[in-house]
């Protein structure tokens, strides 16, 4: 018990230090042309993570959403606040964010311009420039379905391919 314990508060510690977010939460609107990245399921269906940058009092913030596509497997529901914690968002090869679930989720469309997002205030300071780069969704593949019982072996994998939710 006391391992279990010990480990979790080390995983807890380690994924502190790994993020770069230190304020609060608000909430903006998504600019007119966001980044938008995601996944599918190899069962089908998939996964799609719209993000903007923004500036808040000299810091740079992290607005996105994310979707789920309508039709997919029973074997992917619920699985989604996993896969978007392990997700992060890189401006420059830098880590702005990781954990991608403080993002809510919307319905699929074709633009995800001006759907209402929530942002996490970084401690990277907002640079000249910085309007115009753009950055980058990671999403590690990763095995979020498995089952065998004397039928066979299940395994569903999510892997990153753009984006992935579809009406």
């Amino acid at each position: 018990m006391t391992r279990i314990a010990l480990t979790l508060a080390a995983s807890l510690i380690s994924l502190a230090a790994c993020s770069a977010a230190t304020g609060p939460q608000v909430v903006a609107r998504l600019g007119s042309n966001p980044v938008v990245d995601g996944g599918s399921y190899d069962s089908g269906g998939g996964v799609t993570v719209a993000v903007d940058l923004r500036e808040a009092q000299g810091r740079t913030l992290v607005c996105g959403v994310w979707a789920q596509s309508e039709r997919q497997s029973v074997l992917t529901q619920g699985v989604e606040h996993h896969l978007l914690g392990s997700g992060a968002v890189f401006l420059d090869g830098e880590a702005l964010v990781r954990g991608l679930t403080f993002m809510p989720e919307v319905r699929p469309t074709a633009d995800y311009g001006g759907h209402e997002a929530r942002c996490l205030t970084t401690s990277r300071p907002w640079q000249a420039g910085d309007e115009a780069r753009r950055p980058v969704v990671r999403i590690p593949g990763q095995t979020v379905y498995v089952d065998s019982d004397e039928g066979g072996l299940m395994i569903v994998r999510f892997r990153q391919d753009g984006p992935g939710a579809h009406l």
